[in-house]
């Protein structure tokens, strides 16, 4: 990750031959493969997104085409760009929304008086009545500092709505075969575009006319010529359950089938072009991050040929009950702060004491030997299961401060765990 944005600063004659380093994240289910590669994207604000490998078939089988996936990216690419344009420009766009909801709330609520506009003589336009601009202007400041404290949010106006294109200017031109989206806005062009009068509360027209700026000031095709970059420059691709479409030893399946799918992910490992509503992309820079369990098979029944594009191999141990503790309190957004903020809506505080974390760590440790190892996804059920009285009840109950200690949670889950049959249902 590191040498990806320090071939951003080298001479583009190298960078062009600097090419990213696939990894193969080998691990049971449960152990974080995903998490580790989302948060990589996160920390390097990089578009992102993961595929299972079993969702698709080589081509001439059913199933979904292998380029899919970098057309996925580049969509979520030109979103991410989206937001960080809008973010930027986010004190406008309220500005002119609040300017378009003044304008249909002034009329009616204007101060009596002399007109601010004398009647038309029939030579120049006349300047406006000092006078009365002055009152316009205190009038508009009284109204926008009202809607800010939101004195205004029963108000409703009407407002001229925007209608949605008809659906068969769509089937026309399906957005997969028009690249530039020009045949779609000549269509739109042709018909102009057509309004409706609806009754809008405040808040709801202040949202509608924020949408309407985003979209006449954001630069749609500058929007996506970076966009185009970004995905080809930062793209993270994961890869998941690539165990699946390797060959299993001694199975008679559909290997032929599977193989396929591996060759057909060559192409874009080694450098390809694929085309999307968007425009063309490159996929030599875009990182591969592939993972899978390999309980049954092993990453050497994969083709030659893939093996060779997933030079950092990575293998992850199955999680202890240490991990599980760890994940239960330090991340920002942990299970049990979850939990915690999410019952002090109801005015109920949580406490957990240090003891009944390392039971449900070691519940969820224990089940996952006993029954299917599913890692950290068993810490959801646990928890569920210990706050599930405090969760139902927090309305009725009268007590506000709770504490959550190793007997709480020992009570809770009495019995589960000993019976086989009732934990491979309740966790």
């Amino acid at each position: 990750m590191r040498n990806r944005a320090r071939r951003m600063h080298v001479a583009a004659e190298i960078a062009d031959e600097i090419l990213p380093k696939n990894i193969l994240m080998i691990g049971p289910t449960g152990v974080g493969k995903t998490e580790i590669a989302r948060r990589l994207a996160h920390l390097s604000r990089s578009p992102f997104v993961k595929v299972e490998a079993s969702k698709f078939t080589e081509v001439g089988y059913v199933g979904r085409d292998v380029e899919s996936m970098v057309r996925d990216l580049v969509d979520v690419s030109v979103e991410i760009l989206r937001e960080e344009v809008i973010e930027e420009m986010r004190l406008q766009i309220d500005h002119n929304a609040e300017e378009q909801v003044l304008d249909l709330l002034l009329p009616d609520d204007a101060p009596p008086g002399p007109s601010a506009f004398p009647p038309d003589d029939g030579g120049e336009e006349p300047e406006p009545d000092p006078e009365a601009k002055e009152r316009i202007r205190i009038r508009r400041n009284e109204l926008r500092a009202r809607i800010r404290r939101g004195e205004l949010a029963e108000r409703t106006i009407e407002v001229d709505v925007r209608e949605p294109a008809p659906p068969f200017l769509e089937t026309l031109v399906p957005p997969e075969e028009d690249l530039d989206g020009s045949a779609s806005e000549m269509l739109r062009g042709l018909f102009g575009p057509r309004f409706r009068r609806t009754e809008m509360l405040v808040p709801e027209a202040l949202n509608y006319f924020a949408r309407e700026e985003e979209s006449r000031l954001v630069d749609r095709r500058h929007l996506e010529t970076l966009a185009l970059e970004r995905a080809e420059d930062h793209g993270i691709i994961f890869i998941d359950e690539l165990d699946k479409v390797a060959s299993f030893p001694g199975s008679a399946g559909p290997e032929v089938s599977r193989e396929g799918v591996q060759r057909d992910l060559l192409p874009l490992f080694d450098g390809s072009s694929v085309t999307t509503r968007h425009g063309v992309v490159r996929t030599d820079h875009i990182l591969f991050i592939a993972a899978g369990a390999f309980q049954e098979n092993r990453p050497s029944d994969l083709i030659p040929e893939l093996q060779g594009r997933f030079p950092i191999r990575v293998e992850l141990s199955p999680l202890t009950v240490d991990d599980f503790e760890r994940i239960l309190t330090e991340p920002e957004g942990a299970l049990l702060k979850q939990y915690h903020a999410l019952l002090e809506t109801e005015g109920l505080s949580l406490e957990f004491r240090k003891g009944a974390i390392r039971e449900m760590a070691a519940v969820a440790a224990e089940v996952n030997e006993r029954m299917e190892d599913i890692g950290a996804r068993r810490l959801h059920t646990v928890v569920e299961r210990v706050l599930e009285d405090l969760l139902f009840d927090a309305p009725d109950l009268r007590r506000r401060k709770w504490t959550i200690d190793r007997k709480y949670v020992s009570r809770m889950l009495d019995g589960i765990v000993e019976n086989e049959d009732l934990s491979r249902f309740i966790l």
